[in-house]
């Protein structure tokens, strides 16, 4: 008698055809997988942290090899226009090759001295680490959690978004073309697999993804007194104040409101606008707007592919009716379209009593309202469960003083809100618990100790 193995198919959001497919994980194979991965941690651990970087580096330039058939994988099966699927992976490759060292350096053991006394801090593996990633960028996303976590001495069974399997898979399999066997392991299902995994004896949960999905997996590591990072939902405002570059602002609000479709953690999903130069932003907005066309996400010059599936190009689709039902105005798009395909939508009129102002949207939606002081534009803001990130744009000092007046993690000030270089990636309130990126962010993947010893 022949067992077949079921399989996950990835389809395409673009035309809804099978793209690939994947063995689906038995749940009950999980438990087996995770001891594997503890057992050849151990090996792996041993070594340091730069050796590690050696070995893991040349898959950088694989990366960067196979680029053009990556971006393809990557577009075909997520949606995003090909230009923005190479983009992601090239990124990717490059920054495999260059934080390598960089989280190497970060875990290095340090020593500190004082009162007749040396002491030694060390950054040492936890042991193994569940990395559940999300479908927006399907291979960073894996990157940002698998790196560091290997970097540092860790094992890694990743479990990558149903949605997406394919080009994680393919991920994984450049990265194990150069580390020792079960080092670096994937689980391919949905939420069973998910449950199954935070379940199972791994030392630390790394999670991108909705904060319903982020508390049931805190509740669930609880009982083991696992770790966590987690990076929530988010409902990023953009604030522009009188005296603002309004070209400036106006761009920005298109790329941050837009790109990928707006399923992007950090889209812009709330604009606040002075309400002396609410009528020319607006303008401005939407003469922006226009460049981001809706289509083939392999179609020349393609800027907004489709959603990445139709669950949530409805749940877009319904704030956006709701929001006009309560008196919001139309300035650009909306509509019924065909497949998954949503356009750049711009709102005006917008209230505090609107789903689309409350709810994470995830989707290309730029809902604007007005306000008259800058006290106002900073409560309104705040008037969120979330706090990722946030942007200002106005005269200094006062966008400064504004900024600094928002209850978020990451804030930008007259640009986006990517920071210096060793900078973390970090959300407030409910949009997470700890952090990626910078060498705080690697050492998140640590369990730090100290040996002291007489000087």
């Amino acid at each position: 008698m022949t067992v077949t193995t079921p399989t996950l198919i990835s389809y395409s959001p673009a035309t809804g055809e099978p793209v690939g497919e994947v063995p689906i994980t038995a749940p009950a194979k999980i438990p087996a997988i995770v001891a594997g991965a503890r057992e050849a941690q151990k090996a792996w651990g041993a070594i340091t942290g730069h050796q590690r970087a050696d070995i893991l580096r040349p898959a950088g330039q694989a990366i960067l090899d196979n680029k053009d058939e990556l971006a393809r994988l990557l577009s075909a099966e997520q949606g995003k226009p090909l230009a923005d699927g190479l983009s992601e992976v090239t990124h990717t490759g490059e920054k495999l090759m260059e934080e390598v060292d960089e989280i190497a350096e970060a875990v290095a053991p340090r020593e500190l001295t004082g009162e007749g006394m040396v002491t030694t801090l060390r950054y040492d593996p936890l042991g193994v680490v569940a990395a559940i990633t999300p479908w927006n960028f399907p291979m960073l996303m894996p990157q940002w959690m698998a790196l560091p976590a290997l970097v540092a001495g860790n094992a890694v069974v990743l479990k990558p978004s149903e949605q997406t399997p394919l080009i994680a898979q393919a991920y994984a399999d450049i990265l194990n073309r150069f580390l020792p066997p079960h080092v670096l392991q994937v689980v391919h299902g949905a939420d069973d697999q998910g449950r199954a995994l935070v379940a199972s004896d791994v030392n630390l949960i790394a999670f991108t993804g909705s904060k319903a999905t982020g508390q049931k997996i805190m509740a669930a590591a609880a009982e083991g007194l696992k770790r966590v990072i987690l990076e929530l939902g988010s409902k990023d405002p953009l604030i522009v104040l009188e005296g603002a570059d309004l070209d400036a602002a106006a761009e920005f609000a298109a790329r941050n409101s837009f790109r990928n479709c707006g399923q992007v953690c950090v889209s812009t999903e709330r604009i606040y606008v002075q309400g002396t130069i609410a009528e020319a932003f607006t303008e401005k907005l939407a003469q922006a707007a226009k460049a981001y066309r809706s289509g083939d996400p392999f179609a020349e010059g393609s800027v907004l592919g489709p959603m990445v599936m139709r669950e949530q190009k409805e749940h877009v689709a319904r704030q956006i009716e709701d929001a006009v039902a309560q008196g919001a105005k139309l300035v650009l798009g909306g509509g019924d379209h065909p497949g998954n395909a949503m356009p750049a939508t711009i709102l005006r009129g917008v209230t505090h009593e609107m789903d689309i102002m409350k709810t994470e949207t995830f989707g290309p939606v730029a809902p604007i309202m007005t306000f008259e002081h800058p006290d106002e534009a900073v409560s309104l803001a705040n008037d969120s469960e979330y706090g990722l990130g946030a942007v200002v744009f106005g005269p200094e000092p006062l966008a400064r003083d504004v900024a600094a007046r928002i209850d978020a993690g990451m804030i930008g000030v007259n640009r986006g809100i990517h920071g210096a270089k060793g900078s973390p990636w970090v959300g407030a309130r409910h949009s997470g618990i700890g952090y990626h990126m910078g060498p705080d962010g690697h050492r998140q993947f640590c369990q730090v100790r100290t040996i002291t010893r007489n000087a």
